[in-house]
């Protein structure tokens, strides 16, 4: 739970009111230590308003319009939700469990990339830079047993 973010306020920075159900889902996104998937979060949402499927899909849309939330694709060919780069959240890579479709968030060290010598060989505009490792979560390694690399073989 983040106590550092006003949530409020974030919306009003990005022009945008801050209507209750608003609030609620960027409060529910921010909150969450993961990456959340539109079905987590509107059964989330669910318990303290009244909200259908179709305003929780136009209101992701418009905060990712926003910037205020990252839609991050996972392995499973569907997305989760991210509070996006703030003062309080740094920009951080996520690891995706094959197995069982979790999502986490690694440390913003974890894996770095330096954009200023990609613009020096790639002439473009950088503006968003999404990382996401793929394999096999603690959890699901210790349900399964420890693994070998010919259980889990590795892309190059």
């Amino acid at each position: 739970m983040c106590q550092r973010c006003d949530y409020p306020e974030l919306l009003q920075h990005a022009a945008l009111a801050p209507l209750p159900n608003r609030v609620a889902v960027l409060e529910i996104v921010g909150n969450s230590p993961s990456p959340l998937s539109t079905q987590e979060i509107f059964d989330i949402v669910r318990r303290s308003q009244r909200m259908n499927r179709v305003t929780l899909y136009r209101i992701l849309d418009l905060l990712v319009e926003k910037d205020l939330v990252h839609r991050i694709s996972a392995g499973d060919r569907s997305f989760r939700y991210g509070l996006a780069p703030n003062a309080n959240h740094p920009r951080h890579p996520h690891f995706y469990c094959s197995r069982c479709g979790n999502m986490e968030c690694l440390a913003p060290e974890a894996v770095n990339v330096d954009t200023r010598s990609l613009e020096r060989t790639f002439p473009a505009l950088i503006q968003k830079v999404e990382i996401r490792l793929d394999g096999v979560c603690r959890s699901c390694l210790k349900i399964h047993g420890s693994g070998s690399r010919r259980d889990h073989p590795r892309t190059p």
